[in-house]
């Protein structure tokens, strides 16, 4: 049997002292095929990649590679016998090069010097054979999200690798280079390697991959070819039941305008031009737009992350110009930023710090820090969010990425905010975890909170908000009510001023 599979994985388990994380699982991925791997945040995904490279040392089961049985001691040793992984979240040298980026650890020499002509050289080839327009001279920071996970991905092709796992490659991407990415996919599949692809999005699961498999505490639910299933039984085998609707009924009601903004532009590039829109007490507003159309930042501006240069805020019928994020946050204003491992969390602190680090007056007891009121509010933000994790102690880093997310909104939710600023709230999450954030924002602005989310999923962004304000080439293309508007519409409106 061996002989039909590139990589096999059979009755692996792995606990974690009395928490058992694997079940005697398996996965079978064939040559040139795409297997989709699924599952709720914290079903065991991650914990059992980290296995396969290593990085954690199984308890039981076997892993083979073309038929012969392999036991990795880290992540170098995988990659040299041909097992890549490009990880959700990005973890890169970005004040080098990305031709620095592609060979570290690597570096091509000349009479003991980096040879970085051989390198820049190599990169290009690649590029162009990816059909990627990267200059390997470019700074990493210098570059978009997107832009930065698909230099990722070239470099897990550099590695002539067997198998390549790719964790939610295209929650950062516009729809353009979701295409893109599925084309290279589709490409290397051909030279018969083998592809493990990690999404939550179903669309994309049953479009590209070949076969499934769906995992649900730490156990395989599900295990088929994909033209023998549908949606409705992976959803039922990722969470044990039916889901009747992908967004929960809009029970919200827009009431009067709270926040003008009106000839919006920023003093540094990339700049902003004449954006103007209102937002509504109990509103949900969507942002809507290609990657690199300005959405994120639009919501730092707001944030006074980024400086104003011309226009004018009215926020609640005064004039504002926020000089920093705690200015904003005294005016009761929140934000979830899209990189939550970059500038969203603290990964060297446990779940209490996470939670109430925004809030820390809140916790004191005669000006001193009150330990027993930071783990209430952790605990009551574990149990409000729905969060998977051993207790909050746990260091954050050890909890999911959906998890991790659900930490991040309850640390500003301690705040009772006001107007709430959402960059990719749901990037990288599972199904179940995206209608409880849904259901959240959904409340929240019953409550009378007002809501502006930045989505680059389509069928989200027509399915959770009230209105949409359309970004193109960092200006407003316009403003549509979500009822009557649709993906052609908005997709018009992304190329008025490109």
């Amino acid at each position: 049997m061996s002989e039909k599979y590139l990589l096999e994985i059979d009755d692996m388990s792995k606990s974690f002292g009395k928490n058992r994380v694997l079940k005697n699982i398996h996965l079978h991925v064939r040559p040139g095929t795409i297997m989709g791997l699924m599952g709720e945040n914290g079903a065991g995904k991650s914990t059992m990649m980290k296995c396969l490279f290593g990085i954690y040392s199984r308890d039981s089961g076997t892993i083979k590679l073309n038929g012969e049985k392999i036991e990795f001691h880290g992540p170098k040793q995988a990659l040299e016998n041909g097992v890549a992984m490009v990880h959700q979240e990005l973890n890169q040298c970005l004040e080098r090069t990305v031709s620095d980026n592609m060979f570290l650890g690597r570096y091509r020499t000349r009479f003991g010097i980096i040879d970085e002509a051989e390198m820049n050289s190599r990169c290009k080839k690649l590029f162009a054979r990816l059909n990627m327009n990267v200059d390997p001279k470019t700074l990493m920071r210098t570059m978009s999200v997107s832009q930065r996970q698909m230099v990722e991905i070239a470099k897990a092709v550099s590695y002539d690798a067997k198998i390549i796992i790719l964790d939610e490659p295209t929650s950062s991407l516009s729809e353009r280079e979701v295409k893109q990415l599925f084309k290279i996919l589709k490409d290397l599949i051909k030279t018969g390697i083998g592809i493990v692809f990690i999404s939550h999005k179903m669309d994309e699961i049953f479009e590209l991959c070949d076969d499934i498999t769906v995992l649900r505490d730490g156990e395989v639910t599900l295990d088929k070819a994909i033209k023998d299933t549908n949606l409705d039984e992976v959803v039922h085998a990722m969470v044990g039941r039916s889901l009747e609707s992908r967004f929960p009924k809009m029970t919200n009601i827009p009431g009067d305008v709270i926040l003008s903004v009106k000839g919006l532009s920023t003093r540094y590039a990339p700049h902003l031009k004449d954006v103007t829109f209102d937002l509504r007490k109990g509103e949900i507003l969507g942002i809507y737009g290609l990657v690199g159309a300005g959405r994120s930042e639009l919501l730092e501006t707001l944030f006074g992350a980024r400086k104003m240069s011309e226009g004018e805020i009215i926020y609640k019928g005064s004039r504002i110009r926020f000089e920093s994020t705690k200015q904003a946050m005294d005016y009761n204003f929140a934000m979830v930023t899209e990189e939550r491992k970059l500038n969203g969390m603290f990964g060297k602190g446990d779940l209490v710090f996470n939670t109430c680090i925004t809030n820390l007056d809140k916790y004191k007891k005669f000006g001193i820090l009150s330990n027993t009121l930071m783990r209430k509010a952790a605990n009551y933000e574990v149990e409000q969010m729905h969060t998977k994790c051993n207790n909050v102690d746990d260091n954050i880093t050890s909890l999911s990425g959906g998890n991790q997310q659900k930490v991040i909104v309850g640390k500003w939710l301690e705040r009772n905010p006001d107007v709430f600023l959402m960059d990719e709230p749901t990037r990288g999450i599972d199904i179940m975890a995206k209608y409880q954030i849904y259901e959240l924002m959904i409340k929240l602005a019953s409550e009378g909170k007002s809501i502006i989310m930045v989505s680059s999923e389509m069928p989200e962004i027509l399915g959770v908000t009230d209105r949409i304000v359309v970004m193109s080439n960092y200006r407003c293309a316009g403003v549509v009510n979500t009822k009557e508007t649709n993906q052609q519409e908005l997709l018009n409106l992304c190329a008025k001023y490109l």
